[in-house]
């Protein structure tokens, strides 16, 4: 149950979305953007967030897009992770999706929020990090189209007023070998000890990970590691795994140290999958 009372808005267009944004800003409403709303719903239960409006963007025709368009693949920000696992539109991002929760969670969770999130474990912005996938931010500025690693630094970095509308990704990453492993303690439905998404492309590895650490992320670093072909395998994971950008997980998931195993054995099996030796 929540605890408190908040207005509800549901615009059909992305103009409309963004002037009744600031029109509840200038009201002191502290308005956020909502499409599954399953972190916002969980967070306002426990009293962790608190705002007085929600703008849901399911009824922008942009957001609920998913098709091809001149050799690139646009995703709705509010596409299920269900749909996306369904449609199979690009097999690797519908593995990673597949992975989140557990699919009654799916079939609320949407793109947008996943990446949008606060919780650490977005397994499906992965396959738009190793792909150099763009993304279409609406706002008071206007549209703007952007690569996703100019936005994406631990969390989607938007200004006030501002909401993720499309993904686009280039279609010649649709076909690309790709491996996702997603490793839990115990049990399938549970947050990762750690998910690794990877693909090889002109005969360079590329990785992404969830779980390691507080957030997800695409290193440069830890790639060229694992690229250097001139020393054995079990060097280059080692390697690359002293370049993850912040220290790992230590929870009720499994400790840092036993995380560091997992990785350790995890990367190694997706680079072998990779065909790397």
């Amino acid at each position: 149950m929540i605890a408190f009372d908040f207005e509800y808005y549901k615009p059909t267009s992305i103009i409309e979305a963004v002037n009744v944004f600031q029109q509840l800003h200038l009201q002191g409403k502290e308005p956020i953007y909502y499409a599954g709303g399953t972190e916002i719903i969980t967070w306002a239960r426990r009293n962790d967030i608190s705002m007085k409006a929600v703008i849901d963007i399911k009824a922008i025709p942009e957001c609920n897009v998913l098709q091809f368009q001149n050799n690139t693949l646009v995703i709705g920000a509010v596409i299920t992770l269900t749909h996306l696992a369904e449609a199979n539109v690009f097999p690797l991002l519908s593995r990673a999706a597949g992975g989140a929760a557990d699919h009654t969670a799916r079939n609320k969770i949407t793109v947008g929020g996943n990446i949008s999130g606060r919780i650490i474990y977005r397994e499906a912005v992965l396959p738009f990090l190793l792909a150099n996938s763009q993304v279409v931010i609406a706002g008071p500025k206007g549209i703007k189209y952007v690569s996703i690693h100019h936005v994406f630094n631990k969390t989607l970095q938007v200004e006030k007023g501002e909401f993720l509308v499309q993904i686009i990704t280039d279609q010649s990453y649709i076909g690309l070998p790709y491996v996702v492993m997603r490793k839990t303690k115990i049990q399938k439905v549970e947050y990762p000890l750690t998910t690794i998404a990877a693909i090889k492309r002109m005969g360079r590895i590329r990785t992404a990970f969830s779980g390691v650490c507080s957030f997800p992320f695409r290193s440069p670093e830890m790639e060229e590691d694992l690229n250097d072909r001139s020393v054995p395998l079990e060097v280059r994971v080692n390697r690359a795994i002293s370049h993850v950008p912040a220290p790992l997980l230590n929870n009720v998931e499994g400790s840092a140290e036993y995380r560091k195993f997992v990785l350790t054995n995890t990367l190694t099996d997706t680079l072998e999958k990779l065909g790397e030796e």
